[in-house]
């Protein structure tokens, strides 16, 4: 005897009903506020149940990094990975990444077009998709806010004024600038005196503009008005920060929150120094989200979905308040203005999306910014003049 049509539907729609969600392994760098992932995890997770996100802090940036290598040279890597947005570009050339593109092709045109141009454009390799903005961040000054007014001081616009600033304050051992031997800030260092650190597609680590702002922060070193520091030395810059011995620092707008735990002083908030006016571009920092090479085609669509989740303006609106990274939409900025009346330093710090760049699209440029925190750090310390130190970093990097 035949099975009635209608259990042959009942049967069909129970094998649908018990299918498991599609798993997407989501790994990221996001350790200070991994419960915040993991609730948006959760409620995507909850909205649907084709998918299911599992979320997996692993570490900063650069440990990130090579576990995902060994994952996808293994065959097993996560079904999407938070990167941040230099290595995008050599990890898609050699072929490590899924290509987006036929899935961006689907997005709403009413999303992509709200984003920011800069925001969009990161992730884009060789006119490709291989990866979707996330936690985007600019560069700012951090000043000791309590000090300067003592003082009778007001947070510097320009290097030169940074400068002079300085010089002023340098007193009883006062370092007052953190010099750290960063490649990004350094990167924005450069653009906001109208230069670049690539022409084209090769490197320019020794433009004139570059040349011309390690000259300035190298000379501040020897006269007492910077402090040189290596990126392994946060833990001892805060300190100093917080202690008054440091009164500025050139950071991310997402290292606000973090700076605001320090004891024992009030913390400013500018925008980055411009030191060319109507050229004062900063460069996008932070990370985006890829798909590894390997990724099922339903892994792909799941990743993305999960993505398009997290660019909900009300849930960017969460995200920003949380973290302080600035917002890739513009349709999140109605949603925080009640939080910008009350931060309207973290207004003025967000506004500088409207003229920020992505960073290069360039497989080597992730190698060309070592370079470029060698010479910084070379220069710094006095082991070398700038243009000696940039020199070398341009020779390596052809």
């Amino acid at each position: 005897m035949r099975p009635r049509p209608f259990l042959l539907l009942a049967l069909s729609l129970g094998g649908l009903a018990q299918a498991a969600p599609v798993r997407i392994e989501f790994w990221h760098a996001m350790g200070g506020v991994e419960g915040k992932v993991a609730d948006y995890a959760r409620d995507f997770n909850r909205s649907q149940g084709q998918y299911e996100v599992v979320p997996s802090t692993q570490g900063n940036y650069r440990e990130l990094l090579p576990k995902l290598q060994a994952a996808i040279r293994a065959g097993n890597p996560p079904a999407l990975a938070q990167l941040e947005l230099t290595q995008v570009p050599a990890l898609a050339a050699a072929g490590s990444l899924s290509d987006l593109s036929r899935l961006e092709d689907g997005l709403p045109a009413e999303l992509t077009r709200d984003f920011y141009a800069p925001a969009w454009k990161s992730g884009e390799v060789g006119g490709k998709r291989y990866a979707l903005p996330w936690n985007l961040s600019v560069p700012v000054m951090l000043y000791n806010a309590g000090a300067l007014g003592r003082a009778g001081a007001s947070a510097p616009a320009t290097w030169s004024a940074l400068e002079t600033t300085s010089a002023r304050l340098a007193t009883n051992g006062r370092r007052p600038l953190v010099a750290a031997a960063d490649a990004w800030t350094f990167e924005a260092n450069v653009l906001s005196r109208g230069g670049s650190l690539v022409e084209g597609s090769a490197p320019a680590l020794n433009s004139p503009e570059a040349v011309e702002a390690l000259t300035q922060l190298a000379r501040m070193a020897r006269a007492g008005q910077a402090q040189p520091r290596s990126l392994n030395e946060a833990t001892r810059a805060a300190f100093d920060f917080a202690r008054g011995q440091n009164l500025f620092v050139l950071a991310s707008v997402a290292n606000w929150n973090d700076a605001r735990k320090l004891p024992f002083f009030q913390l400013g908030m500018a925008p980055f120094p411009c030191e060319k006016a109507g050229a004062c571009t900063v460069p996008l920092g932070g990370g985006a989200l890829a798909v590894p090479r390997g990724v099922s085609a339903a892994q792909q669509a799941g990743a993305v979905a999960f993505w398009q989740y997290l660019m909900e303006p009300a849930r960017q609106a969460d995200w920003i308040k949380a973290t302080a990274y600035a917002p890739p939409r513009r349709a999140v900025a109605p949603l925080l203005a009640d939080w910008y009346a009350k931060n309207p330093q973290m207004r003025a710090a967000h506004a500088q999306m409207e003229r920020a760049v992505p960073r290069p699209a360039l497989p080597e440029y992730a190698a060309w910014t070592a370079l470029v925190e060698d010479a910084v750090g070379q220069a710094l310390s006095g082991k070398a003049t700038a243009r000696a130190a940039l020199d070398e970093a341009q020779r390596r990097a052809k």
